[in-house]
């Protein structure tokens, strides 16, 4: 999955960054309000972390820019601990939860999930089909009951296909949410990941349809 982390406290945004990394998530960072606004319009998120005491351009204008837009991502907001009124405005204008600071990073990061789960109607972190089980708390996966290793990139391709059960998924779109705003995104390098998932967890698990994508089908 991929996420936005706007956030001008950089210790705070790197360390935050590292823990999403290391789920499996492709993160993104937005030091002030007006690369924050531009990153939310153009690329495709699927959970924007906004403070909003950002420089250059507010959160709480940042947010009423997107909603107006029509951009429906799930947004945690940031706000300090005296900032009731912020967190009334946020809320208002759009945002799906709130975190006050200061705050522990396991709990931004238990929220993050917790909207990651709700856009895909899912309430239970743990994704499971046959003798697959995914945690998507910390991004294990296990074969058997046996754990299996896999790449930050294949972690982040399977979890973006059981956060979308159900639907397929096409190359282009699997590489614009497993991929940072600055890495070399290359669709047809996602075919090459896929393979290395069915080589790992078996071919049963993530299926083909021509023409359209790739699905992993779970029972509704």
């Amino acid at each position: 999955m991929r996420i936005l982390v706007a956030e001008d406290d950089l210790e705070l945004a790197d360390q935050v960054k590292l823990t999403l990394t290391r789920e499996g998530h492709a993160v993104d960072l937005a030091p002030d309000g007006e690369e924050a606004k531009f990153l939310g319009e153009t690329e495709p998120y699927d959970l924007i972390i906004l403070d909003l005491g950002l420089p250059k351009q507010d959160g709480i204008s940042v947010l009423k820019s997107w909603r107006n837009a029509g951009i429906n991502i799930p947004i945690l907001i940031l706000t300090a601990r005296d900032g009731w009124t912020d967190r009334v405005d946020g809320l208002d204008a759009g945002a799906d939860d709130y975190l006050v600071k200061p705050f522990h990073v396991p709990e931004l990061t238990a929220r993050a999930r917790a909207l990651l789960r709700r856009n895909a109607t899912q309430k239970n972190p743990i994704f499971e089909k046959g003798d697959i089980r995914f945690d998507s708390r910390n991004g294990k996966v296990s074969k058997d009951q046996f754990p299996v290793m896999l790449t930050a990139q294949e972690t982040a391709v399977l979890s973006y296909l059981f956060h979308n059960a159900n639907r397929p998924i096409s190359q282009t779109e699997l590489s614009e949410h497993i991929y940072e705003y600055d890495d070399d995104r290359d669709s047809n390098t996602v075919a090459v990941f896929i393979t290395r998932l069915r080589k790992k967890l078996g071919n049963d698990l993530i299926e083909t349809e021509r023409g359209r994508g790739y699905s992993i089908q779970l029972e509704q």
